[in-house]
Parts: structure tokens; C-alpha cells; sequence
């Protein structure tokens, strides 16, 4: 569990460290709003499509080697950009596809946790391995301020250190659990996409609550910077704070939820969710309160994925890889319309108000297809006490 939360953790924080260092980079190249938000979606987008090639090859070669591999590739890209330098936009496109790599340890982290838990510990397992999103919280805390003192190209040299030490803890100490483990095929996923309702169901709940956590995360440096005149610095800080919520909430949110029913945190989740974010793309009160809406938002969507996970191994037990690699790209590519779909409406409208509300139509959406689905599953996956925990 240690080493899949450490793994997990540093590789999210390369994950995400475009989105803290937008400000200096896009200055230093002179992008534009809409490409700015292009620059810190595409490690999003890239992480969730990944997710299932690696998580095909864990399954073969094993989720240990994998995740060595995927680490190694990570670090030499970090190396790259420190020792070559970025000069356009394409290049940086070029990194962030490249750092997606670290996006996809989810398919990796998590199924090497869960295997070794039984069904009533899955939601309070899985939400502790994926509290290892609490790595963007490192990012966003530290990456500004090392670009302050050093530049930001030196940030990819020094995210190096702190990655090779994870991934000696890695080595030493990650086990894989000795249950058996089925070999994906590109058809079992398409087994369980066609004719399933359920699997679209759970991908587009994740990708609400994951991507509005990853989105807001990558979103939010630029948001306060362009709203409220934030330096780099004080964005970083005002985005961890949002980001250090959401990511102490998982494990807590994983665990309500086997205590009252994943569909009732769930719920609870997309309502709060919806009225924060329709409050904060109000623009009512000044950088203080969006601070504490944003915090909220996050904390929320954090109780959120936990949800979603305490879920997914009671619906899906016999498919669980599969549908975790499904469910997590569905994640990302949820962040990726969030964060550069915010930065395109910006930068045709002139503000974040048009795709805030977008995003909360969405989480009222969410809450309207769970609400009139969570009878069919208490009554289908589970019989008798059981059924408190759906």
C-alpha cells in the first residue's frame, strides 16, 4: 500500500506540474489564454489514454515492471527538458504528452492495492492508494516558487530527485498480490462497453468527479492569475489549498461510503458540487471567497472518486481491471474538456463565468442519472444488509 501511494503521489506531481509553472511558461512564449489551457490539458488527455495500454501490460508483464518502466520513461523526459529546454508551443505539447506517462500510474497503483483487500475494504483501499493525488498539492506548493528562485526549466531537473528515491521505494518494497490475474484483450474491454449501460454510467460519473478535480487543479493557476492579478507563487498557493481538500477527502470519501452507500455520497457530491460552482462562476465576493468555493468544490469532488471506487468492485468484482482502466481514462479525458475548455470559452467570451456553469450543468446531470439509477443496483448487485453499502 506504502509504495503504491508513493509511486501514485510523485508521479501525479509530474503529472501536473505544467499547470503550476502556465504562468511563467506561457510568458516566456507568449501563448495566449486558449493556448495556455491547451499546454495543461494535454498531460490529462494523454494520462487517460495510456492508462489502458499500461494497464493491458501490467497484466502481462506484471504491474511492478510496468510501473518501473513508466517511471524510468518519466524521469528521462523530466531530464530532457531540463537539459534541452522548451522553445514553442509544440514542444511543450511534446512534454505533456510525454509526462502523461506518469497519468497513467493510476492503472497501475491502484489494481496492485486492491488485489490484496477483500470486497468490504475496497472503498476504504482504493481511496488510500488514490490519495496519492495529493502529489498535485507538491506541485502546486513548490514548482512556482523553484521557478521563482531558479527558473522554471530547472523545476524539471529538480522533479528528478524526488522521483528516483520513489522509484527505489518502488523497487524495494511494491509486491504483487498472489491471487490470479486475467490478461486483458482489446475485446474484453468492448465487452463490457457494449450492451452494459452500467460501465458508461460509472465512466461518466468519474469523469465529472475526477475530471473536475484534475481539470479545476490544471484550470486553476490561470484562473486566479487572469481574475484576481495572483503572481505564479500565490496562484500555486491558492490552488493547493483546493488541491490538498480534494485529496484528503479520497480516502475519507471512500470510506463514508462503505459506512452510508456509494450512491448517497454520490449525490450528496454532485448536488454541493453543482451550487459552489454555479456560486463561484457567479463571481459573487472577491479572491477570498473564491478561494473557499474552490476549496469546497475540491473536497468535494475528492469524497467523489472515493465514492466511485467503493462502487466499482461491487458492480464490476470479475472485471475490475478492465473497468478501472476504463473508468480512469474517462477520468482524464473528463479533466482535459474541463481545463481547456475553460481556457477556449475564455478566451472567446472574455470569462470563466460561461464554462463554470457549464460544469456544474453537468454535476446536476450527474446527480439527476444516479438518482434514478441507484434503485436498479440495490436491487440487482446486492441482497439484504448488503445493500446499505450501495
Amino acid at each position: 500500500m506504502f509504495a503504491s501511494f508513493l509511486y501514485f503521489d510523485l508521479s501525479f506531481m509530474v503529472w501536473y506540474l505544467l499547470g503550476p509553472l502556465q504562468v511563467p511558461i506561457a510568458e516566456a512564449l507568449g501563448l495566449d489564454t486558449q493556448q495556455r489551457a491547451f499546454m495543461v490539458a494535454v498531460p490529462i488527455l494523454c494520462g487517460a489514454v495510456l492508462r489502458l495500454f499500461l494497464g493491458m501490460l501490467a497484466d502481462r508483464i506484471g504491474a511492478k515492471r510496468v510501473g518501473v518502466l513508466a517511471q524510468l520513461a518519466v524521469i528521462a523526459s523530466l531530464l530532457g527538458a531540463w537539459q534541452l529546454g522548451i522553445h514553442s508551443l509544440g514542444q511543450v505539447v511534446l512534454l505533456g504528452g510525454l509526462l502523461g506517462i506518469a497519468g497513467a500510474s493510476f492503472a497501475i497503483a491502484l489494481p496492485l492495492a486492491s488485489r490484496w483487500y477483500p470486497p468490504e475494504h475496497q472503498g476504504t483501499a482504493m481511496g488510500i492508494a488514490g490519495a496519492g493525488n495529493s502529489g498535485t498539492v507538491l506541485a502546486a506548493l513548490f514548482a512556482p516558487m523553484l521557478a521563482a528562485a531558479f527558473g522554471y526549466r530547472s523545476v524539471f531537473g529538480l522533479a528528478c530527485i524526488p522521483m528516483v528515491l520513489a522509484l527505489l521505494v518502488f523497487i524495494f518494497a511494491a509486491r504483487e498480490a498472489p491471487v490470479p490475474v486475467a490478461r486483458k484483450q482489446w475485446a474484453d474491454y468492448g465487452r463490457v462497453l457494449v450492451g452494459n449501460r452500467d460501465s458508461w454510467r460509472f465512466m461518466l460519473f468519474y469523469a465529472i468527479t475526477f475530471g473536475g478535480f484534475s481539470g479545476f487543479a490544471s484550470a486553476l493557476p490561470g484562473y486566479f492569475h487572469d481574475r484576481f492579478d495572483f503572481d505564479a507563487r500565490s496562484a500555486g498557493w491558492a490552488t493547493a489549498a483546493c488541491v490538498l481538500a480534494g485529496s484528503m477527502m479520497r480516502p475519507l470519501g471512500g470510506m463514508i461510503a462503505d459506512r452510508i452507500g456509494g450512491t448517497r455520497s454520490l449525490l450528496g457530491v454532485y448536488l454541493l458540487v453543482a451550487l459552489l460552482v454555479l456560486v463561484a462562476g457567479a463571481g459573487v465576493g472577491g479572491a477570498q471567497v473564491s478561494l473557499l468555493l474552490f476549496v469546497l468544490t475540491l473536497l468535494c469532488l475528492g469524497a467523489g472518486n472515493g465514492a466511485v471506487f467503493q462502487l466499482v468492485p461491487q458492480r464490476f468484482g470479475s472485471e475490475i481491471g478492465v473497468m478501472t482502466g476504463l473508468i480512469g481514462m474517462a477520468g482524464g479525458i473528463g479533466g482535459f474538456l474541463l481545463a481547456a475548455g475553460l481556457g477556449v470559452l475564455k478566451q472567446q467570451t472574455g470569462s470563466y463565468t460561461p464554462g463554470m456553469w457549464l460544469f456544474a450543468l453537468c454535476a446536476f446531470g450527474g446527480w439527476g442519472l444516479l438518482a434514478w439509477v441507484k434503485r436498479e443496483w440495490r436491487s440487482q448487485w446486492v441482497a439484504g444488509a448488503g445493500a446499505a453499502r450501495v
